[in-house]
């Protein structure tokens, strides 16, 4: 069984500016082609939070662990 937690981006409410990616420890966040936030690897997040509590527009939210 796999555990991973669930990260919600609020696409409109990011403004693109990177800081969510740069802080990622386990490099779980990437950008699209708009520079907007996207998931690319939700499996290795640990949880941490770095994103969310350093992203200036509340965009991220990262919740509990789900198992799958």
């Amino acid at each position: 069984m796999v555990a991973s937690y669930q990260i919600s981006v609020e696409r409109e409410w990011c403004k693109g500016c990177g800081i969510c990616i740069e802080f990622c420890p386990k490099e779980v966040l990437g950008a699209n082609p708009d520079g907007k936030v996207r998931v690319l690897n939700a499996e290795a997040c640990t949880g941490c939070r770095w994103c969310e509590l350093r992203c200036p527009d509340y965009a991220i939210v990262v919740g509990g662990k789900t198992f799958g």
